[in-house]
């Protein structure tokens, strides 16, 4: 009986830690390798990777997040092509969703009185970075196995100058979401590309993007 209430206890509280995680915000993986110049007066046109993407309204809404971004770093935008310095080329997209089956690490066996045996990924010896490799993303603790389905989401930034094609800044931001809606995840994945842009060369880091307050009552989808 006592374990009963032990093992109800240590499950309320790994729950509670698994919806918080996901209210905090969307975890990403940034990746950058950068030659960027100081800000010097060079000037910048924002284009799609995806040719198909030109004049669409769903690239313009991007495409002026990323020039607003490039604005706040000191750069120009260029009324055209002819007169920028610098070619900003995005990329984004999420891919079809993946299934993970789990176990949860506490469930109580009652017959044999102990517990359940544990499925994880590499990262539990080292403890999970929540909302990448969290195993209790799935929510809820009914029973042993559980299922869940996450989207993996990309945005590509290239920069190079218009002059002889050398490349400036190359960046990935990736994250896994509950969500494949891009019209969320792009918008924070440009956060991410930007926060303390140019970066490192070379350098990977984790970056939390804070879900916006319009948006608190349903992060925990992401």
């Amino acid at each position: 009986m006592r374990i009963n209430k032990l093992a109800a206890a240590i499950l309320l509280g790994v729950s509670a830690l698994g919806l918080n995680a996901c209210a905090t915000g969307l975890q990403t993986k940034v990746s950058r390798y950068q030659a960027m110049p100081a800000p010097q007066g060079q000037s910048f046109v924002v284009v799609p990777m995806n040719a198909a993407d030109m004049g669409g309204l769903e690239f313009s809404r991007y495409a002026e997040q990323v020039a607003q971004r490039m604005q706040a770093q000191g750069y120009a935008r260029a009324a055209s092509i002819d007169q920028a310095t610098m070619v900003v080329r995005v990329g984004y997209g999420v891919d079809n969703g993946h299934t993970e089956v789990v176990q949860d690490p506490f469930y109580y066996n009652n017959r044999f009185g102990g517990f359940g045996g544990l499925r994880y990924g590499r990262s539990w010896r080292h403890g999970y970075l929540w909302g990448w490799d969290d195993p209790f993303w799935y929510g809820g603790f009914n029973s042993s196995i559980r299922s869940y389905t996450y989207y993996v989401s990309q945005l590509d930034l290239d920069i190079r100058r218009k002059a002889d094609n050398a490349s400036l800044f190359e960046g990935k931001a990736k994250a896994r979401s509950r969500t494949d809606e891009l019209s969320r995840l792009v918008p924070s994945l440009v956060d991410a590309m930007f926060t303390g842009f140019p970066g490192r060369s070379g350098e990977t880091i984790r970056i939390t993007v804070p879900p916006e307050p319009k948006q608190q009552a349903a992060a925990a989808s992401y």
